[in-house]
């Protein structure tokens, strides 16, 4: 069968992805928030603190964006960004109470449209679901090698 647009992964994944993305944006800006800032308070709060660089990995942000981003969430004091003494150059990030509370406020919200989107599955096929984009994420690491 030849290549189509329209049934390929890449296509289907991004088209449920902005589908969620616009809908949860405007309840993100309920709270005056945008979907990147949503995602980098989410990460905090699940994982903790975060150096700047493993923070835009997980969020996906480059770098220079995540250090504006995060500059106008420690603004609206949402985050905290403190300079490590034992290396000066390492930033840590980190939420606030604010911030904490604001998240722990829209995380079940994040939770109720993933529950929506996922609702004619089985808990089976969703976890398999999960797995498989997860293997996807890390298979396409292999395309980002230097070629030798």
């Amino acid at each position: 069968m030849p290549y189509r647009f329209t049934s390929s992964l890449p296509y289907l994944l991004n088209r449920v992805g902005v589908r969620m993305g616009e809908l949860f944006s405007r309840r993100l800006a309920e709270s005056g928030l945008t979907l990147p800032m949503y995602r980098v308070m989410a990460a905090l709060r699940q994982e903790g603190p975060q150096r700047l660089s493993d923070l835009g990995a997980m969020v996906s942000v480059e770098i220079s964006t995540l250090s504006r981003l995060v500059s106008a969430m420690k603004r609206r004091n949402l985050l905290s960004r403190v300079r490590l003494e034992d290396n000066a150059r390492t930033v840590r990030i980190d939420l606030t109470k604010a911030g904490e509370k604001l998240v722990d406020r829209l995380m079940p919200i994040a939770a109720q449209f993933e529950q929506v989107g996922t609702r004619t599955f089985s808990d089976k096929d969703i976890a398999w679901l999960k797995k498989a984009l997860k293997q996807i994420h890390a298979n396409l690491q292999e395309l980002d090698a230097p070629k030798a």
